[in-house]
């Protein structure tokens, strides 16, 4: 599982496309955590690149409000509350500070990009 960062990143990190090459940071640095816990490589703080940091945020707090095979949906109150518990651990202070001064714009923005049911 924990490969998927380096696999990511190994098949678009040579392309010429900017926009495939910041996906390639994406998808290295999106488990990497502030602290500097995560994975693969125990970047910490701004090592992580913005791109990867900005990423972690969204993937959690979508994956915490989703329903899952192995867990039902948390509330929007939950996620919250767990997300800013793990300010300047798993997240950039700065960073899941602007992301909740701006909820409403998130929850506008997931809403309108919701997953069709299946």
């Amino acid at each position: 599982m924990k490969k998927h960062t380096v696999i990511g990143y190994e098949k678009l990190k040579d392309s010429s496309s900017e926009l495939l090459q910041m996906a390639a940071l994406v998808a290295l640095d999106h488990h990497e955590r502030w602290d500097g816990a995560g994975y693969p490589n125990g970047k910490k703080g701004e090592e992580i690149s913005l791109w990867g940091r900005i990423t972690s945020i969204a993937d959690v707090f979508d994956a915490l409000l989703s329903k899952r095979p192995y867990k039902e949906p948390w509330t929007l109150d939950r996620t919250v509350e767990h997300m800013k518990s793990l300010k300047g651990k798993a997240f950039d202070p700065d960073l899941i500070d602007l992301f909740f001064e701006n909820i409403d714009e998130v929850m506008r923005i997931r809403k309108r990009y919701k997953d069709e049911e299946v």
